[in-house]
């Protein structure tokens, strides 16, 4: 028995739904229309990665009703995994923060009346949560298990701005802070291999994530997506990117969570699209079952778990 009162050497978001609902919530991606701050107004295009619709399940058709979406989902994830707990509604396409907070109020309650929704996860951006929305997110914290999802992504201000983010390292850390006044569970995802940055400093980078203190984490190696900015730039400028094979990114992650916080729950350690969508195949389509069994064996040949070096 670890820290968190798990059996495995990772504190497992398995674990959490078990303990908390008494088995697996499968998590129901929903496109509710939005858009993105950044995609127009503050950069170029968005930021340099972005392929929205790689994420983007099968069932979701443009301009359906909330409730629809979340049927259709239903029946596809049925087959996948019959035996769930319920489902969250999982706002993810673009920033689920970005409109008027009536709009916000009308979509987000829309998917609480739908039956066996036990709660929210609402993907969005560290600038985009004006005072009026983090106070209804509060409230609506205390009547269902609501998650906000902050996409970081990185820890470095000349890479967030090289990446065309259009946010700052300092607006993410005062973002969880409102959050957390407000007592609003938190989420987050940060992608390793973006350009310029290397190994040793995402090592050096745990300390800023255990500061965060969000509740969930999901890691994502970086992804080179077809007709994108990075795609171009992987292409002419290949010097600047540093990615790590299956294993040596399994070694990197076990090295990250033996200097991560225990509190911290992972929801996923890598990325997974279809391989239509990639410029540049990676690991022979290693599934992420596949490499979560690799990170587990060689935490137990270290005989080392999350937070053991702290």
């Amino acid at each position: 028995m670890f820290p968190w009162g798990g059996e495995r050497r990772f504190n497992a978001y398995s674990h959490y739904c078990r303990t908390l609902f008494g088995g697996r919530v499968q998590k129901l991606p929903v496109d509710a229309g939005f858009s993105c701050p950044n995609r127009a107004s503050r950069t170029q295009g968005g930021c340099t990665y972005c392929a929205n619709n790689a994420f983007s399940p099968s069932y979701l058709a443009e301009n359906e009703e909330i409730a629809t979406q979340l049927e259709n989902g239903k029946r596809f994830f049925e087959k996948r995994y019959p035996h769930k707990n319920g489902y969250f509604a999982y706002f993810q396409s673009y920033t689920n923060t970005f409109a008027p907070l009536p709009v916000l109020r009308d979509k987000f309650e829309a998917a609480l009346q739908v039956p066996d929704i036990k709660g929210l996860v609402i993907s969005t951006r560290p600038d985009c949560l004006p005072s009026e929305v983090l106070d209804y997110l509060s409230e609506l914290s205390q009547r269902t298990h609501l998650t906000v999802e902050i996409g970081v992504e990185s820890f470095h201000n000349e890479t967030l701005a090289h990446i065309h983010r259009g946010h700052t390292v300092e607006s993410t850390f005062e973002a969880f802070e409102k959050l957390h006044s407000r007592k609003v569970s938190t989420g987050t995802h940060l992608i390793f291999g973006l350009p310029d940055e290397t190994p040793s400093q995402w090592l050096s980078d745990v300390q800023l994530l255990n500061q965060l203190h969000p509740q969930f984490v999901k890691f994502h190696q970086l992804q080179i997506f077809k007709n994108t900015a990075m795609e171009s730039e992987y292409r002419d400028h290949p010097g600047r990117f540093h990615p790590l094979s299956a294993d040596e990114y399994v070694r990197f992650l076990c090295d990250y969570l033996e200097r991560m916080s225990p509190e911290i729950v992972i929801e996923r350690f890598s990325a997974e699209v279809p391989p239509r969508y990639l410029a540049v195949s990676q690991w022979n389509l290693l599934r992420h079952d596949a490499l979560v069994r690799k990170i587990e064996e060689e935490l137990e040949r270290r005989n080392t778990y999350q937070g053991v070096a702290l």
